[in-house]
Parts: C-alpha cells; sequence; structure tokens
C-alpha cells in the first residue's frame, strides 16, 4: 500500500507531497475502497500526447490519464499527468496552481475509482466529486491552521 511519485517534469517547490498522500488516502477512504500501489507521473505535453496516441488511440493533448489495476476494491494504478496542461488550465480558469494539480490528481483517482465523465452527466458528477473532495482538502487545513 503506497502512493508513488515520478516527478519526471523536475517540478521543484510547487507539488505538495503531504498534501497529495492526504487526498489520495481520504478519497480512497471516503470512496469505500482500500488503497492499493498508486504511480503518480507527472509528464511534459509530448508525452502525454504519446500516451495517448499509443494506448488510446486519441491524438490531441490531455491533463490526465489514468490507468487503473483494481484488485476488487483495492485500487491500483497509474495516473499520468502533464504538468504543462495543468500549469495552461490553471491560468485558464484563473486557479492558482497547486490547486488545478489536486484537482486533476482527484480527477484522475476518481477515474480509478469507476468514475466517468462521457457525457454532461457524468462530466457534472465527476466536477461534484472534484469539488467536494478539493473543499474537504481546504476545510481540513483551515482546521489544522495550514
Amino acid at each position: 500500500m503506497k502512493i508513488g511519485l515520478k516527478n519526471r517534469q523536475l517540478v521543484k517547490g510547487k507539488i505538495d507531497l503531504s498534501k497529495v498522500n492526504t487526498l489520495v488516502r481520504e478519497i480512497i477512504r471516503k470512496e469505500n475502497k482500500k488503497l492499493g500501489e498508486i504511480e503518480i507521473v507527472f509528464l511534459k505535453d509530448a508525452e502525454i500526447l504519446e500516451i495517448n496516441k499509443k494506448f488510446l488511440k486519441h491524438n490531441y493533448f490531455t491533463d490526465v490519464i489514468t490507468f487503473g489495476y483494481n484488485m476488487k476494491d483495492k485500487i491500483c494504478g497509474d495516473i499520468c499527468i502533464s504538468i504543462e496542461s495543468v500549469a495552461r488550465n490553471a491560468i485558464k480558469y484563473k486557479e492558482i496552481f497547486s490547486r488545478e494539480l489536486m484537482r486533476v490528481i482527484a480527477h484522475g483517482l476518481l477515474h480509478m475509482i469507476g468514475y466517468e465523465d462521457a457525457d454532461q452527466e457524468s462530466k457534472d458528477r465527476m466536477r461534484d466529486k472534484e469539488n467536494f473532495y478539493l473543499n474537504f482538502m481546504d476545510s481540513m487545513h483551515e482546521e489544522n491552521g495550514l
């Protein structure tokens, strides 16, 4: 049971590893799942585009791709994140980088758990879940004076 981070993009000072760890563990706990092995990999746009082409047959950029290898209720898999896309989205949506990154991590993990976003109703449900977990993290850090 572990959460691993591969920082191939060498993002310094922008990733609070304790917050990432807490977010992942809380989502899994609140969704009544068990933590298996989860790897979060930070990549460049070109790398995530290649993954999108090779494994999903999509020829476009995205901010996150998830590969789940779950074993019943034990959540295992890889979350591949384009740091460049996260940074662009943070500007586009007028959000701070770290919060947008947490949203993308939550989004990838929710996919791994089984949530989809193929139609508007499922997109809305996914966004509601993301907001719930981000607000939970905010309130948790406010309570702890962080």
